[in-house]
């Protein structure tokens, strides 16, 4: 099977992520209207306990296998590849089984007694059978990813988002007239409909490749050691590098959960009753983070691509390489989510309004925005840690930074002056203390420096973009807002790309490593 290189494979997870998150945006806008903030609420309080147990059941283990699979087909190794994702699929499968049945066991208390809410009981029930479909699928995808494949990854994420979406408002709009409880329970079951679509689509990849990988290493198989003996060898590798992942991404999910859970029982300690605590964290989680999430799929695409490509560097000793890959993320992270943070600065209140027709929104994503740059960087210095084997010291970091936040939200949002914002306030600290710590993690271990250069002209760039964003927006050249409100984004976008060009920001060697041939 092709192969594709750390910019092409980056690029096509960037197509697929960048079309998933536009379509993802359709029940972002539409799912508030059709069950309201308090239903994006108990939607969003199910969401972090949901998260957890993905966690533990999937954290580590498609890292596990991207790797161990890249190293095996580097040696020719084809049935060690082959065991390593037989063992991966066996494991995720006993750990979504034993899960499963705690979140049914535990569903009524959790909602209670944690989540201070027990209307979040059904969406927990509907949201069960989602442990089983995301682990096999995230094994699978573990498994292309070392394959240096990125294709059925992404037809996969495109199939699942296409179907969820569907799947979420319908469910929702059908089950409202029994209630906003049912409706948000209605809105999971549709994600865990989209996930199973995503998961046939990349389980059929896998038929339809096999025997290609097969015909391509029958010469090259390993030998040697019985199959008992082959599959423990294997398995301690697997555990060995996907506890220490799964413990690092654990530390991040925990604080996720214990953010929602310790966000409502703070809002009712400031006064704020339970409705109202639910669907300001639905604005919030629901509403702002999603916008500030956005350009994030480029920083997402190329931490994947990142893992396998660092981790074949290591294995050779070349730092050149490392320092290459590593310089052309960050680059393109910056360069890339610049202009989107300065634009959710400036026109804050014009895009939730047409977004979620509610301006008062965009007072939450104003403050969040200059964090933004934080966000988009944090993704590939996390990956570089993994990729070359300090997952220990992403543990640490994140752990550091979920301290500090979840001590921040009891300080500040039990304050009725500040309320939700003590809570936003107490993310944004996160953000910023965790990016900063893995950076400088990275830069002790590679002897890694980002050139300033790039950093105050891609600052000029954005800076210029948001003026002129700014400026045509608030002048009443026309009566028609969204007119203006498209004016200005589209003119600061184009403004932003001649300055990135004039700059020399992005050159003709950032093109010719493109998915399409150099000559065009």
């Amino acid at each position: 099977m092709t192969k594709q290189s750390f910019i092409r494979g980056t690029m096509i997870l960037l197509a697929a992520g960048l079309l998933n998150r536009i379509l993802g945006f359709v029940p972002r806008i539409t799912l508030p209207r059709v069950v309201g903030a308090e239903g994006v609420g108990l939607y969003q309080l199910g969401y972090p306990l949901l998260v957890v147990l993905l966690t533990v059941i999937t954290g580590g283990i498609p890292l596990a296998v991207a790797k161990l699979v890249a190293a095996a087909e580097s040696e020719g190794n084809e049935r060690k590849a082959k065991d390593v994702l037989r063992l991966s699929l066996v494991l995720a499968v006993l750990l979504a089984a034993v899960f499963t049945g705690a979140l049914l066991l535990g569903a009524r208390w959790m909602s209670t007694e944690l989540l201070n809410d027990e209307r979040v009981y059904y969406t927990l029930l509907t949201m069960s059978p989602m442990l089983l479909v995301v682990g096999v699928s995230a094994v699978f995808r573990g498994y292309f990813q070392g394959r240096q494949n990125m294709i059925p990854t992404a037809l996969s994420q495109t199939a699942e988002t296409v179907v969820r979406i569907v799947a979420m408002l319908a469910f929702a709009y059908v089950l409202l007239p029994y209630g906003v409880a049912f409706a948000a329970a209605g809105a999971m079951l549709g994600v865990t409909v989209g996930e199973l679509c995503g998961l046939a689509v990349i389980v059929f990849q896998y038929f339809r490749t096999r025997s290609a990988y097969k015909s391509f290493h029958s010469a090259t198989i390993g030998s040697g050691g019985g199959t008992l003996r082959r599959f423990a060898v294997s398995f301690r590798e697997l555990l060995r590098i996907a506890i220490p992942v799964t413990g690092s991404r654990m530390v991040g999910s925990a604080s996720y959960f214990l953010e929602s859970v310790m966000t409502v029982k703070a809002l009712a300690i400031a006064g704020v009753a339970v409705a109202a605590a639910t669907a300001q964290y639905g604005t919030l989680q629901g509403m702002v983070i999603p916008v500030l999430l956005l350009p994030g799929v480029l920083t997402y695409s190329l931490s994947v691509s990142l893992v396998p490509t660092l981790a074949e560097a290591a294995a050779r000793g070349d730092t050149k390489l490392i320092h290459k890959r590593l310089h052309q993320s960050l680059r393109l992270a910056l360069v890339s989510g610049a202009p989107f943070a300065v634009l959710m600065y400036v026109l804050a209140e014009p895009i939730c309004f047409f977004l979620y027709g509610d301006a008062e929104v965009g007072g939450m994503l104003k403050l969040m925005a200059p964090v933004a740059i934080f966000l988009y960087f944090q993704g590939p210095l996390q990956a570089t840690l993994q990729a070359l084997d300090r997952p220990g010291t992403a543990l640490l970091n994140t752990f550091y930074g979920a301290a500090i936040k979840l001590t921040l939200i009891y300080i500040l949002a039990t304050q009725p002056e500040f309320g939700i914002y003590g809570v936003l306030a107490a993310i944004n600290v996160n953000i910023a203390l965790v990016t900063i710590l893995h950076w400088n993690s990275v830069v002790r271990l590679v002897k890694y420096y980002f050139p300033l250069g790039d950093l105050f002209r891609t600052g000029l760039a954005a800076g210029a973009a948001g003026w002129a964003a700014h400026y045509i927006f608030l002048e009443e050249w026309h009566p028609s807002p969204l007119l203006r409100f498209l004016a200005a984004g589209s003119i600061a976008v184009v403004l932003y790309l001649v300055f990135v060009v004039a700059l020399k920001l992005v050159d003709k060697d950032d093109v010719g490593r493109l998915p399409f041939p150099r000559k065009k």
